[in-house]
């Protein structure tokens, strides 16, 4: 499987004169990523200013492709560090051994739900990002819709391709959705509301954010994605009304770890130390409204209040430990209204 490699060789230690190139402590880290590809530049470029001394290769893609790709080379890992990946991939990955333990400096100062409970932790938590509904209220109204208050309205007659969501194969918000259902309502009535739900989706797409950029630009007047994307959108000017269905939100978190078998252990402690400082923090906190540093997060314009309150107990070891069952079982009833890759 290839994937799209941004800035490969990226020199997150741009530096004048050659004595850089010979700097005695250079290091170099490969870093698989599903960053939102806008976030990723300023990721190197903050990175780049705390340690000029190690160069970043970074491969960067959707969570499920970064998923699959870290499965298939689990017997000859290519990746160094893994800094921003669903944390219910990175579950899958430790229950396989792949994750080197390790407690990053400073790991106390987090919120608790954000660190691994094995000690040391295999994982770090960074951002948390939540489900919620798109309502594009122009075009809603030209087509005569109603605002849906639940995930169950959004199976009614009326939406019927209307709605577009994220393929959980491809994207974390996707999965997070799939897994949150059936956590709702149980696998039966889980799989039977997905069915319903089909009915009703024009497409699935393989980005997260994309069902609610196509919904803020009036291709579809509902787009199932996330509350941040939302909300950045409808600061921008977009008609949407950011929907928080009533039964309850899924939510997943970008997370980081070390891959165990990495040439550079030493240079992977200081990426991921620095990945949990309060400045990284407030570096999520542009993408994200929900950080693992407590205190940092600023209030995000148009972010629903209630919001925080319905996001759900999630069962992150439920997830991982079905991922392949539940994307096999999705992929066979659904997969047909996917986008191309």
């Amino acid at each position: 499987m290839i994937t799209r490699l941004i800035g490969k060789a990226l020199t997150l230690g741009v530096a004048t004169g050659a004595m850089a190139l010979v700097t005695a402590h250079a290091a170099e880290l490969t870093v698989y990523t599903a960053v939102e590809a806008e976030d990723l530049a300023r990721y190197a470029e903050q990175f780049n200013k705390a340690h000029p001394d190690i160069t970043i290769n970074w491969v960067r893609d959707s969570t499920g492709v970064v998923t699959a790709k870290l499965l298939a080379e689990k017997n000859n890992p290519q990746a160094d560090v893994i800094w921003g990946l669903a944390a219910t991939s990175l579950l899958l990955m430790k229950s396989e051994g792949m994750l080197e333990p390790y407690a990053p400096k400073g790991v106390e100062n987090l919120d608790p739900k954000f660190v691994d409970k094995s000690d040391p932790p295999t994982w770090t938590g960074m951002d948390a990002w939540v489900a919620s509904v798109c309502f594009n209220t122009v075009e809603a109204d030209k087509l005569g819709l109603t605002a849906p208050t639940s995930w169950q309205d959004l199976t009614k007659p009326e939406y019927k391709g209307h709605v577009i969501m994220p393929n959980p194969n491809s994207s974390g918000t996707g999965f997070l959705d799939v897994s949150s259902w059936l956590q709702l309502f149980g696998e039966e009535d889980g799989w039977a509301y997905m069915d319903a739900l089909h009915e009703n989706i024009a497409r699935y797409t393989h980005s997260g954010s994309a069902p609610c950029k196509l919904a803020a630009s009036g291709e579809i007047p509902i787009g199932v994605s996330f509350a941040f994307r939302g909300a950045k959108s409808k600061a921008e000017g977009a008609p949407l009304e950011i929907i928080v269905p009533s039964e309850g939100v899924g939510w997943d978190m970008e997370a980081t770890a070390i891959v165990a078998g990495t040439d550079d252990l030493e240079a992977a402690k200081t990426l991921v130390d620095w990945t949990i400082t309060k400045e990284a923090n407030e570096m999520y906190n542009t993408g994200y409204a929900v950080v693992a540093y407590p205190g940092v997060a600023k209030p995000v314009e148009h972010f629903p209040p209630n919001l925080i309150e319905k996001m759900i107990d999630n069962d992150f070891e439920f997830a991982a430990n079905n991922r392949a069952a539940i994307l096999a079982e999705w992929q066979s009833r659904y997969d047909g209204k996917s986008e191309p890759k």
